[in-house]
């Protein structure tokens, strides 16, 4: 279909380019003005119904108009894409999609994007974590046959919403109509397809059903059945078995709607279609599971959260995670696992000059992604890692040879969760603002320090990492394939000033020694005392050679 629809704007492209030249040679002839129809070939006037002095002049001026209308976008592009009589046909098809390119350049579509299409390079090998295996959210995976069964509770989810607020269907409908386009601009891949009502019925559907899961999950089950109206048997709304699963797939990056459209949906059902932020503070709440941390939240930051998801908007803006304008439902847990308390360690001098090269450069190198040496390494120089206790998992520090790196859990769903926040933060550049990259720079730090299944053993023994997957082998497995094409400069990274100090204190050789010493002769009792007493006979013997000597000069009297 689409190389016939090619084939015919080329006719009507050649078709105009030979009345052009027609009407020009005629006019160079001709020493007054005449009409425009007369200039034209005579078959065009022929099957136009025209005949050259006939009472066909209306319509010939009529064709010569719409010549000249599709002439005029032709006349307005540039020199190297406008068409010369030389052209042949393949060139004419070159410079028609460099209008194209032109077009799309002009427009700056980019700019809008916040749901992206997970790039080829990063999803190979791991196609099933960017995939939803149960429910589509939004466009980019509406219609796939493995994910229909899920369809049908949508529609209840839809129903229990009219019901519940005796509104009809029209009202939510027509409150998207007019931001479609807007909405089209945020998604990353070919939406074009989707015919403007089914667009429409995607965004309800799918926005509505997202709304009913967190509104309903904010008291465990009893939000579904006493506020909402479901079953407590409910197979979806009832926070059973199939609950992990779709919460699994509405954090992925190509599962997500915009959340001002959630905005304006929660906004009619209460009756404030004006009001912003209630959502993002329900989307906190209900992801809350998938944290990978089970270190108890700031009682500073809970009341904050409370408070928000009571008073709704106003209270929103208190919440520092939320006070922005968020994208989406991945963005918001975003900003909800850096939460404010950022504070990098400044880099050195040296470190601020390389930041300002790699910067003109525009492009990262990927050999500089080696933040420090890995566990065991970093034991041989006499640095030791402890656990921190604090809900935020990248905060790391490092104090007096002491690596302190807070608790992280690791589960069936961690890989999938931090890959698509990866994935968001090396497609957004928006993002690379402060705390731009932080995922991918925890992410990168812990690749350097786990090597293999001996250092994953060492922090899980230090209470750092809690995993449930079969062994520590897996848990390393992860974690050094979390980057593998991912494009980081270590310059860029709120962790490069903490590497720096700890590559100092690496390089450092008096530390090296005192930890080998440790390390070969103070690991057990047992070595401590062989130590002790081979330290007491070595003074011992000293002792008596020095004596020895001593009589020997000094004998008595």
């Amino acid at each position: 279909m689409v190389a016939v629809f090619n084939k015919e704007v080329l006719s009507w492209y050649l078709i105009t380019l030979k009345i052009k030249e027609t009407v020009d040679a005629n006019l160079k002839k001709s020493p007054s003005p005449s009409p425009q129809w007369q200039s034209l070939p005579h078959k065009l006037r022929l099957a136009n119904g025209t005949t050259p002095g006939g009472g066909g002049g209306g319509g010939g001026e009529a064709l010569a108009r719409q010549a000249q209308a599709r002439l005029s976008p032709i006349s307005a592009q540039s020199p190297a894409h406008s068409p010369k009589p030389q052209d042949s046909e393949w060139v004419v098809t070159i410079r028609g999609k460099l209008a194209q390119a032109r077009a799309e350049e002009a427009a700056c579509p980019w700019a809008r994007l916040s749901v992206y299409r997970v790039p080829k390079t990063l999803r190979e090998g791991d196609e099933r974590a960017y995939m939803p295996q149960v429910v589509s959210i939004g466009p980019l995976h509406a219609g796939k046959r493995r994910l229909r069964e899920m369809e049908h509770h949508k529609w209840r989810a839809l129903h229990h919403v009219l019901k519940r607020t005796g509104h009809d269907v029209t009202n939510y409908l027509d409150a998207l109509r007019p931001m479609e386009d807007r909405v089209r601009g945020c998604y990353d891949g070919r939406v074009a397809w989707m015919p403007s009502n089914e667009f429409v019925q995607c965004l309800v559907l799918d926005g509505t059903f997202v709304l009913e899961l967190f509104r309903g999950a904010l008291d465990g089950a009893k939000g579904f059945s006493d506020d909402l109206g479901y079953s407590r048997h409910d197979p979806v709304f009832a926070m059973r078995g199939a609950m992990h699963a779709v919460r699994n797939d509405m954090i992925l990056l190509e599962n997500q709607i915009p959340l001002f459209v959630l905005d304006l949906l929660l906004g009619i059902q209460l009756g404030h279609p004006e009001q912003t932020g209630a959502v993002a503070s329900l989307a906190v709440r209900f992801f809350d599971p998938l944290m990978p941390t089970d270190t108890p939240m700031h009682r500073k930051d809970r009341s904050r959260l409370e408070s928000s998801v009571d008073a709704g908007a106003e209270a929103a803006a208190s919440f520092d995670p939320l006070s922005d304008p968020m994208l989406h439902c991945l963005d918001v847990f975003r900003r909800s696992l850096l939460r404010a308390g950022l504070q990098p360690t400044p880099p050195p001098a040296a470190r601020l000059w390389l930041k300002k090269w790699s910067g003109q450069r525009r492009v990262a190198d990927k050999r500089r992604q080696q933040f420090v040496h890995c566990v065991s390494e970093l034991r041989e120089a006499g640095i030791r890692c402890r656990r921190r206790n604090t809900d935020r998992f990248w905060d790391i520090r490092f104090e007096k040879g002491v690596l302190h790196i807070p608790r992280i859990l690791i589960h069936d769903s961690t890989k999938s969760l931090f890959l698509n926040l990866i994935a968001f933060e090396q497609c957004h550049m928006d993002i690379a603002t402060p705390g731009g990259n932080n995922i991918t720079s925890y992410a990168i730090f812990m690749d350097n320090l786990i090597n293999s299944a001996d250092d994953v053993k060492y922090l899980h023994d230090r209470g750092i990492i809690e995993h449930w997957l079969g062994s520590d082998a897996e848990v390393a497995e992860l974690f050094n394939r979390l980057c593998l094409e991912v494009v980081f400069d270590i310059n860029d990274s709120y962790l490069s000033g903490l590497s720096d100090q700890v590559n100092r204190y690496y390089d450092y050789k008096w530390s090296t020694w005192v930890a080998s010493l440790q390390h070969n002769y103070f690991t057990n009792p047992w070595a401590i005392v062989s130590v002790v007493a081979g330290v007491f006979l070595l003074l011992l013997t000293m002792m008596q050679t020095f004596y020895s000597a001593y009589s020997y000069y000094r004998p008595p009297p």
